[in-house]
């Protein structure tokens, strides 16, 4: 099963992506702010991890795990409320491979990440 980390300080974006995600047999991990995610990350790095633009250390978080041993594998999402060219750039540079705007629903979650599941 892969892991999937969804680092969002909103409880409801976690929520939602967990109850869809976990659907697609991903094993998904929740964490609130960039510094859990870093521990979490330190201890196992997660297939695809998906970081919130408007929190507080995510590009910081980005480039963190970019620099990880194994950093290069993982599949980081850029989670954007729209898009803005500058913000996609910021993400771009620190190491997002792709955005998602948020808020999503189940068809763009199926569509950007089942082909990672079933490549597992």
């Amino acid at each position: 099963m892969r892991r999937f980390m969804i680092a969002d300080d909103s409880a409801v974006i976690c929520k939602v992506a967990k109850r869809i995600l976990t659907g697609l047999d991903y094993l998904v991990i929740e964490a609130s702010n960039a510094g859990e995610a870093m521990i979490m990350c330190d201890a196992q790095l997660p297939d695809v991890l998906c970081v919130d633009a408007g929190m507080t250390g995510a590009l910081d978080l980005i480039s963190s795990v970019r620099q990880m041993e194994g950093g290069k594998e993982v599949r980081i999402h850029y989670l954007m409320i729209e898009k803005e060219f500058k913000q996609m750039m910021a993400g771009k540079r620190a190491g997002a491979d792709d955005f998602l705007l948020k808020p999503f629903d189940r068809r763009s979650l199926t569509e950007a990440f089942a082909p990672y599941a079933a490549a597992a």
